[in-house]
């Protein structure tokens, strides 16, 4: 989980917003209750075709980059899954084409805080 994932994760919570965390990491999922979130969905980014869509209804989608090869999974999971918007949110300059290309509607580029403008 980033710093970023997490700042935004807490101000969605504070702001009583629903949303889904979703983890490839039972660590991870461990972190995200403490956090206080409640629905969390915990996936396999190995193997493509465990990537089924969700019980649940996926809205818009925030990806927090921590290695480009990772989010373009979650990125590649995620965009079968919805066709609203998806946003990959970077501190890094590099993988924008490749993001965009694997269906990122927007990127979005923080070192630290900026997020507020994301929940609009």
């Amino acid at each position: 989980m980033t710093k970023a994932g997490e700042q935004f994760m807490k101000q969605l919570l504070v702001k009583g917003l629903p949303f889904t965390a979703v983890t490839n990491s039972v660590a991870e999922r461990q972190q995200l209750a403490k956090l206080g979130v409640q629905s969390i969905l915990l996936v396999n980014t190995i193997d493509p075709d465990t990537w089924e869509r969700p019980d649940r209804p996926v809205g818009k989608a925030f990806l927090f980059e921590s290695s480009l090869s990772l989010c373009c999974r979650y990125l590649r999971m995620i965009r079968k899954w919805t066709d609203q918007p998806v946003y990959v949110v970077t501190g890094r300059t590099h993988g924008r084409l490749i993001y965009k290309g694997l269906g990122a509607d927007h990127i979005v580029h923080v070192q630290t805080g900026g997020l507020g403008s994301l929940l609009e």
